[in-house]
């Protein structure tokens, strides 16, 4: 997949197909979306494109929030579009001045005459432009005067999907991660940096990973326990189990801390790059008696992860 910043540089792509909007998740509406791009592309011997924005568009237009979290950053965004068969995709710089393009001066200036479109695809429901006056009823008026196609998706074929990225994250907030994943077709990740941390899960037997996710804006999954894949920067899997919280048994810090344990595995992670990818909740995090009832509750948690696992395998 090309990925090009901005039109000023060029894009220099055969007959684009193109479709518009943030996509975060990459959802299995959203594929549906670039399976018809790619479907239309090869029809006219053309290439599929996705229009989006970098940084978010609430980011711009409402810059004292800070209730917006994605489900994706912008590197993560990239891989899952690549992963899905999408041949180019145009990062657009959102921008205050941006956000004032009437959907005629956003068509014709930009898609049209720096980018080439001759076929849009489109959600039925999707807008576009200052005060969000465009859409397909106005794609369709303008197609002829600018010379491109206008393909609908319909509202059945979304309606039938239902699915959203806002019903992803509510998912996610309730810790409903099996939800996520059918949602998403894979596992909900997140990325991070290892990091030193207090070292209290050697104490346990269970040493931790301490994940630094860099991302302010990444979702975090709902407080708890989790049965999670952890990819190396090998590329070799691990099975894990993930706390996420507070540790209210060892700690007395009111301090979110991601902590994974990957079974079956020894070695200094330290500075290493992991991806941990969301498969089950196994329970929410709670403060023990003793440390003692914690390690005997984590071998319960540790058996289930296993169990999980080896039923997947097999399944």
């Amino acid at each position: 997949m090309k990925v090009f910043e901005g039109v000023d540089g060029g894009f220099d792509v055969p007959s684009p197909v193109l479709t518009i909007g943030t996509f975060d998740g990459v959802h299995i509406g959203h594929q549906k979306i670039i399976a018809r791009l790619n479907e239309e592309a090869r029809k006219m011997g053309g290439e599929s494109a996705l229009f989006t924005f970098y940084p978010h568009p609430r980011m711009v237009l409402y810059p004292d929030s800070t209730s917006l979290r994605l489900l994706q950053t912008r590197e993560e965004k990239i891989a899952k579009l690549d992963r899905i068969g999408l041949q180019n995709m145009l990062i657009y710089p959102f921008t205050k001045e941006f956000s004032r393009l009437t959907a005629t001066e956003f068509v014709r200036d930009i898609l049209v005459n720096k980018m080439g479109v001759k076929k849009i695809v489109i959600g039925y429901d999707h807008q576009f432009g200052k005060n969000r006056e465009g859409g397909l009823d106005f794609l369709r008026d303008v197609s002829d005067i600018y010379g491109f196609e206008v393909i609908e998706i319909p509202a059945q074929d979304i309606d039938d999907v239902n699915v959203s990225s806002s019903k992803i994250r509510k998912a996610l907030q309730s810790g409903d991660v099996e939800t996520a994943k059918k949602y998403l077709s894979e596992p909900y990740e997140l990325n991070g940096i290892v990091v030193h941390g207090e070292s209290l899960g050697k104490t346990l037997g269970y040493p931790t990973a301490n994940l630094d996710l860099q991302s302010k804006l990444k979702l975090i999954p709902k407080d708890g326990v989790y049965a999670v894949e952890v990819e190396l920067p090998s590329g070799d899997l691990k099975m894990g189990m993930v706390n996420i919280g507070r540790k209210p048994t060892v700690s007395d810090k009111d301090q979110q801390s991601i902590e994974v344990h990957l079974l079956d595995y020894e070695g200094n992670l330290y500075d290493q790059a992991l991806r941990l990818k969301f498969h089950k909740y196994v329970r929410e995090e709670q403060k023990f008696e003793s440390v003692t009832e914690l390690i005997h509750q984590i071998n319960i948690d540790e058996k289930k992860v296993r169990a999980y696992f080896s039923a997947l395998a097999s399944a």
